[in-house]
C-alpha cells in the first residue's frame, strides 16, 4: 500500500466519524451515571423531620408525605390522658436530618390498654394464673377444661384465638382459660405388661402340676385315688404306754 493511499485512509470521514461517535457514547453514560445516581439516591436532598407526636393519625400523616417522607405505624400503646389514635412516639426523632422518602415509623395510642400475657401457659396452675392476670387488670371468664392434669394450664383463648405468651392483649377481651379436667381420655390405653404372668402360668403348667384323672395336682403331691377305699396301714401301740 502507498503512503498517500494510507494517509487517506487514516483521515478519512468515516474512520474519524465512528470514532467521534464512540467518544460521544462513553461520555453520554459517564454523565448519565453521575447524575442518574445522585437522583436515585436524593443525593444532595435534606429533609428535616416535623414533629407529629401527640397529633391524630391522620394529621401525621399528611404532614410527613408533605414532606417527601414515608410513613408506618410499628406499635401501639395506651396513655389515658391522651386521646386515641394519637402519636405517641416517632422515629426518627423530630429535627433529625434524612433524604426524601425516608420512613418514618410511629407509635399510635390505642382507645384500649394492651398488656403482655404473663407466662402462664403451662407454667402455672388455673388458681396461681387466674389471679395473676385479675391483678394486672384482665377480664377473665370461666375456663375451658381439657384432657389432661387437674387445675394445670393448657393454653388461653381470646376471641376464639389461641394466645402466646408475651403476646399483648387488650385488657378489655375476656380471656378463657383451658384447664386440665384430670380426667383421661378415651383414646388413652393403659398398659400392662403380661410377660411375667405368662411366665409364671408356663412354668405352673410345665414344673409344678399335673393333672391326673380329672383333678389338678400340685407341687410334689401325691396323686389322689379315684373312687374305692382308701387304705390304711396298722399301727401298733407300745405296752409302756
Amino acid at each position: 500500500m502507498e503512503a498517500s493511499t494510507f494517509f487517506k485512509k487514516i483521515f478519512s470521514r468515516y474512520i474519524w466519524g465512528n470514532l467521534f461517535a464512540m467518544i460521544a457514547v462513553v461520555a453520554l453514560i459517564a454523565i448519565g451515571a453521575r447524575y442518574g445516581l445522585d437522583l436515585y439516591t436524593h443525593h444532595g436532598e435534606k429533609i428535616t423531620i416535623p414533629d407529629v407526636r401527640h397529633k391524630s393519625f391522620a394529621d401525621a400523616e399528611h404532614i410527613l408525605e408533605n414532606a417527601g417522607l414515608q410513613v408506618m405505624v410499628s406499635d401501639s400503646g395506651y396513655i389515658k390522658s391522651l386521646p386515641p389514635d394519637c402519636i405517641l412516639e416517632q422515629t426518627p426523632a423530630p429535627g433529625k436530618i434524612v433524604k426524601s422518602g425516608h420512613v418514618v415509623y410511629l407509635v399510635v395510642n390505642s382507645d384500649t390498654p394492651r398488656l403482655s400475657l404473663p407466662d402462664i401457659i403451662d407454667n402455672s396452675s388455673y388458681r396461681a394464673a387466674k389471679a395473676k392476670l385479675i391483678s394486672m387488670g384482665f377480664k377473665v371468664g370461666d375456663p375451658m377444661f381439657v384432657h389432661g392434669e387437674r387445675d394445670w394450664v393448657y393454653g388461653v383463648k381470646c376471641k376464639g384465638k389461641n394466645l402466646t405468651n408475651g403476646q399483648k392483649v387488650s385488657v378489655d377481651d375476656i380471656l378463657i382459660i383451658q384447664v386440665g379436667d384430670g380426667m383421661r381420655g378415651d383414646s388413652d390405653d393403659i398398659l400392662v405388661d403380661d410377660s411375667y404372668y405368662e411366665y409364671n402360668d408356663d412354668h405352673y403348667n410345665k414344673d409344678s402340676s399335673y393333672i391326673n384323672n380329672g383333678e389338678i395336682n400340685h407341687g410334689n403331691a401325691q396323686p389322689v385315688s379315684s373312687g374305692g377305699t382308701d387304705e390304711f396301714r396298722e399301727i401298733s401301740i407300745p405296752d409302756e404306754l
